[in-house]
């Protein structure tokens, strides 16, 4: 059995450099604030550094960070503070992601549970089994989300097309 820190990839800036911007985009997906995002990210990996632990594999270290962002964002949202705030217009969002396509903001309008099973499927690619883990979902509604959220993609891409 590994003792702590003695996995080889263990080196914190790779690790930072490897998964940072997985673990913003996916705290943005739940929060769709980019300061919500960054808190979010900031305390994931102090929690990592904090906790030291040893994993098994790079995909188990991936899997922990996905698990660990989306139970912080469930929190964040959760919370008290949260309930009693008003988002405000996030103007400075193009400058971070200007690199998405048209498709990526479709899915940004998503509701937060279809957003989410899209990113991870689509973009982190992970099986519907892996999300049922991270989510604490049903397969079923997994798929029910994915079924769902592409229809409604398809029908907002398909509306922006019409309208050009």
């Amino acid at each position: 059995m590994k003792e702590k820190g003695e996995y080889a990839g263990d080196d914190i800036n790779a690790v930072l450099n490897r998964y940072s911007d997985m673990v913003y985009r996916l705290a943005f997906s739940w929060t769709k604030n980019r300061c919500n995002a960054d808190d979010i990210l900031q305390d994931v990996f102090l929690r990592y550094i904090r906790e030291n632990r040893a994993f098994e594999s790079e995909e188990h270290r991936k899997a922990w960070l996905i698990r660990v962002t989306v139970n912080r964002c469930k929190d964040l949202l959760r919370s008290g503070w949260m309930q009693k705030t008003v988002p405000l217009q996030d103007n400075d969002l193009t400058t971070q992601l200007a690199q998405e396509s048209e498709v990526y903001w479709a899915v940004m309008k998503l509701p937060k549970k279809y957003r989410v099973a899209v990113h991870l499927y689509y973009y982190e690619e992970y099986s519907v089994r892996q999300i049922t883990a991270f989510l604490h979902r049903k397969e079923s509604t997994v798929k029910s989300h994915l079924f769902r959220a592409r229809n409604l993609l398809k029908a907002m891409l398909e509306g922006e097309e019409q309208h050009v």
